[in-house]
């Protein structure tokens, strides 16, 4: 039986994206295990390190609603080409920094470049397909970061026996691909506002997204999903691995890439399903997986049980990730770049509060008290999933959400 290409019936500008993403998560999975490393050589302590990392994100998180208007007045290819540079510039400094407070500095300021490729690469994303293809692009898209994050550390661990600055200048170079791939290539002809009955809809605001219960609730899924998936697994998972179930950390890293393999393999099944009998069915199956998952964490007594958990946590999320992104993408209306920046805001937020709520719980409680109380949390999101209004609407022509793209690139 031939197999079908993940790409069949999609815009040439989803999989130019697709390309770029994928140069951006190798070599955000070859930097992110040295970035700790490198902080540490300057002598600070493990504080110290804590703020390295999260400064990205405090930076991406600050900086979401400016590059949303960049986004809305400059348009997604010089947004998203400007953006992969800055990052790509500021990674070299990094590579090249003296002191811990230089580090500190470049790493912060290519927050603001990451906000801005983001937004715009998730404006292209959403603005350039139809509702009935629009989880089908997520899947996609996010399967690229995904292969990326597999095979970056990898790589990364192989530069960080040569020098802990060359993960930084590598890093560096593949940006600077993505963005001449960007530059170069993102000259489409199909994004743009949602057209009815041949004439472009205004543009949705954010006053008016927020009136919507299911953009409200989109918000909410994505920072309880970082919290979730990122909180846990960057702060206390691995800690909790080798400490309480007395495994190693080869164990720790074999979870995650079992976990990281198994929603790649997922995600375009759960995509297709997504479009097909929609949003609301589609994260309805992920998030009562994925809290399948946490409890079966939470109770873990041996490696195998977190291996489990960790199959089981990818699974649910091949289905409940594409969710909320596809929920944005079928309610905006024309230029959506602020819409589209709170969205990610929200993500960002779950990001940088998810590890350190979590961190502190396991510091005056237990592991165990951390991971219950991540499922405390994330009923609220499975009871959210029951009460998602259908925003997929696949009965109108396929063309109703194109418009010549040369007015916004």
């Amino acid at each position: 039986m031939k197999m079908q290409s993940p790409f069949k019936d999609l815009p040439r500008e989803v999989s130019i994206l697709v390309a770029a993403s994928f140069f951006v998560a190798v070599g955000f999975g070859i930097v992110m295990p040295a970035i700790p490393v490198f902080a540490k050589s300057f002598g600070v302590n493990n504080a110290a390190i804590g703020l390295m990392v999260s400064a990205f994100a405090i930076t991406r998180f600050a900086s979401g609603l400016i590059s949303g208007v960049l986004v809305d007045k400059f348009g997604e290819r010089a947004v998203f080409s400007t953006g992969i540079f800055m990052v790509s510039t500021f990674t070299f400094m990094a590579g090249i920094a003296q002191s811990y407070e230089q580090l500190l500095v470049f790493r912060a300021a290519g927050g603001l470049g990451s906000s801005m490729f983001s937004v715009a690469a998730s404006s292209v994303i959403l603005r350039s397909v139809s509702d009935s293809q629009r989880g089908h692009a997520q899947s996609v898209y996010q399967g690229s970061f995904i292969v990326g994050g597999i095979a970056g550390p990898a790589i990364g661990g192989v530069l960080s026996l040569i020098s802990l600055r060359a993960p930084f200048f590598v890093y560096s170079i593949l940006l600077l691909c993505s963005g001449l791939v960007a530059l170069i290539f993102l000259k489409g002809d199909s994004i743009g506002a949602k057209v009815k009955n041949g004439s472009a809809e205004s543009a949705t605001t954010v006053r008016e997204a927020l009136a919507m219960p299911a953009y409200r609730i989109a918000l909410v899924l994505a920072f309880i999903g970082t919290w979730v998936f990122f909180g846990m697994r960057a702060s206390i998972l691995p800690v909790f691995v080798t400490e309480e179930l007395g495994s190693t950390i080869a164990i720790v890293g074999y979870g995650l890439a079992i976990s990281a393999m198994v929603q790649g393999a997922v995600l375009l099944r759960a995509g297709r399903y997504s479009d097909a009998k929609g949003r609301r069915a589609a994260s309805i199956i992920g998030a009562n997986i994925v809290f399948l998952g946490i409890l079966i964490l939470t109770f873990a007594v041996n490696p195998l049980m977190y291996i489990l958990s960790m199959i089981v946590l990818g699974f649910g999320g091949a289905y409940l990730s594409i969710t909320p992104a596809s929920i944005v993408g079928d309610i905006i209306k024309g230029k959506g770049g602020k819409v589209i920046a709170v969205f990610q805001m929200a993500g960002d937020a779950g990001m940088i509060f998810g590890p350190i709520i979590i961190g502190w719980i396991s510091d005056v409680y237990s592991y165990r008290t951390a991971f219950g109380a991540s499922a405390v949390i994330f009923a609220i999101a499975l009871t959210l999933v029951y009460q998602i209004p259908e925003t997929r609407n696949v009965d109108g022509p396929q063309v109703k959400n194109l418009r010549p793209i040369d007015e916004d690139l």
